[in-house]
């Protein structure tokens, strides 16, 4: 199993003020200290116009940036949201941040959530899954043969004769490509395409068993040639990740952030998005124990051991993506990413090599 982390750029408003510049610093503090730690990718979230989640416009400039301060953690969007972007701008910038990261992008894709996001991209959001599904199409198209020549309902677009798609990407036949999805239809969109899948940390464990299987299913549908992605097959499972010296630890230092921030998460400018994704009720109260029941990844060492090899062995899943809020403060955070580095990744690592 590989393991990564999801970074939000969610700026902690009493430490970070506004308008939260601070917020990056952290952010790419913590990169920093992943990478040193092992872990395997570094996931940048896209979100815009709300201090209320992520602050972050445009992954593609910070993977530039990170790319010349890491040494060895793959770094990749999760997501871009594409029906925001041209489809040939996303392959281009795939291909050169490939080249600046030495052949450690991953191109992460997603639909959106947010109506606030495309109100004010000019997008309707009503059609963002048509959007996305005529641009993943280019985008496979372009990454495959460098040229494209597309006439559509949102795009019109022509590479070809003597122009071509520049730069090329150092992974081969692509970059590794995943799709976020949540529902069967974005599910099965993903597995058609012979994506990689991402899943929301929202859901519990029963409904993650039954959204891979519908995905390993369809995948049978996959044509030929879209099954040489890197990511075919893999599935990149989202979990809220918390390790303390116990159990009793980790509720007392996340119990209180944790359930404040999936309440602001789920209630706001969602537009029944994650009602469809998650089965938890948008409108009940959370209750930190039934979640380290159902959903979390929270406790000591071996709890988090435990609970993530139930979660393997019902799901399947290839990667782990690690999740938490700003609000811990830093030195819990990072206290909580070395152990998971120093205590759970072993236990994983030492089954792969048996």
């Amino acid at each position: 199993m590989k393991f990564g982390v999801l970074f939000t750029s969610h700026p902690h408003a009493d430490l970070e003020p506004y308008p939260h510049r601070d917020v990056h610093a952290r952010t790419t503090a913590e990169i920093l200290e992943v990478d040193r730690l092992g872990y395997d990718t570094a996931w940048i979230a896209e979100h815009h116009f709300s201090n209320g989640y992520g602050i972050l416009p445009d992954p593609f400039t910070y993977i530039g940036y990170l790319a010349a301060k890491t040494k060895q953690i793959k770094l990749g969007p999760a997501v871009m949201t594409l029906p925001l972007y041209n489809p040939v701008r996303v392959v281009e910038n795939a291909g050169f941040a490939d080249i600046l990261s030495n052949g450690r992008f991953i191109l992460g894709l997603g639909s959106g959530y947010r109506p606030y996001e495309f109100e004010g991209m000019g997008i309707p959001f009503d059609e963002r899954r048509d959007i996305q599904e005529e641009a993943l199409e280019i985008v496979l198209s372009a990454l495959h043969s460098r040229q494209i020549k597309h006439e559509g309902k949102y795009f019109n677009l022509d590479v070809s004769g003597d122009y071509e798609i520049y730069p090329a990407s150092i992974q081969t036949p692509h970059v590794p490509l995943y799709l976020a999805a949540g529902t069967d239809r974005s599910i099965g969109v993903a597995a058609h395409h012979g994506c990689g899948l991402m899943l929301s940390t929202l859901p519990a464990f029963e409904k993650i068993a039954m959204q891979a299987e519908f995905y390993r299913t369809a995948l049978n549908d996959a044509p030929e040639k879209w099954r040489g992605n890197p990511a075919y097959g893999h599935i990149d499972q989202a979990r809220w990740v918390y390790v303390a010296e116990s159990d009793a630890k980790a509720k007392e230092e996340s119990a209180a952030g944790l359930v404040h921030h999936i309440k602001n998460f789920m209630a706001k400018n969602a537009a029944g998005y994650l009602g469809s994704v998650s089965e938890k009720d948008q409108g009940a109260e959370l209750d930190y124990d039934e979640l380290a029941q159902t959903t979390l990844l929270h406790g000591s060492p071996d709890t988090v051991i435990r609970r993530l090899q139930e979660l393997q062995e019902m799901t399947g899943i290839t990667s782990l993506v690690l999740h938490y809020p700003p609000y811990y403060g830093i030195d819990n955070t990072l206290k909580s990413l070395r152990l998971f580095a120093e205590e759970v990744i072993p236990a994983f690592r030492i089954e792969a090599a048996a």
